[in-house]
């Protein structure tokens, strides 16, 4: 469990990832985490959340176990599974602490992004326009039981408006946020 009670698996897998080792970090490049394996649903009905992860995202199903059921896209391997398990007597999920706020897929580039929408769009699950993040471009909307996902592209990336050498050792906020920096920065808790 994480410091607020969210439940984590850390999962050893042989599947290939896109994932470039941290050279600076203290855990050796064998055992680093290495990204997000797969996440887990739980689901009033899953019924509809099937049919439209097949039919309309293009997922397959690929196992059933202990009551979960496995659905990978683009072939399955690491970070392109999803779970899901019925759970009809679980209340609603909820924002805030101890909480997944939203579940993001990955697409290459402005064009698949359009064509996915599309596809959701059809589906009549009210897709957002796009919108541009600057560090890549989102378009969200409501899977059939409920969970926000969200579609996003994979560039132009975080190296857009930093060095890669230097990425993340400071705070930098998109365009827009800028003028709101000194009100960000007091809110932030303080890093050791």
């Amino acid at each position: 469990s994480d410091p607020h009670g969210l439940e984590l698996a850390l999962v050893e897998t042989a599947d290939e990832r896109e994932f470039t080792p941290w050279s600076q970090s203290p855990v050796p490049a064998p055992h680093q985490i290495r990204g997000l394996h797969a996440v887990r649903l739980w689901e009033r009905d899953v019924a509809d959340t099937a049919s439209f992860l097949v039919e309309t995202l293009g997922f397959a199903m690929v196992g059933e176990e202990n009551g979960w059921r496995r659905y990978a896209i683009d072939c399955g391997g690491s970070g392109r599974h999803l779970d899901i398990r019925p759970m009809p007597n679980e209340p609603r999920g909820s924002w805030g602490t101890g909480g997944i706020h939203h579940v993001v897929w990955r697409v290459p580039d402005d064009a698949a992004e359009l064509a996915v929408r599309e596809r959701i769009s059809a589906a009549k699950r009210r897709p957002t326009e796009v919108i541009d993040r600057f560090w890549f471009k989102s378009v969200y909307f409501l899977e059939p039981g409920g969970v926000l996902f969200e579609i996003a592209t994979d560039g132009p990336g975080f190296t857009v408006d930093e060095d890669l050498a230097t990425l993340g050792e400071h705070l930098v906020l998109p365009p827009w946020l800028e003028p709101h920096r000194r009100e960000i920065e007091d809110a932030l808790p303080p890093l050791a």
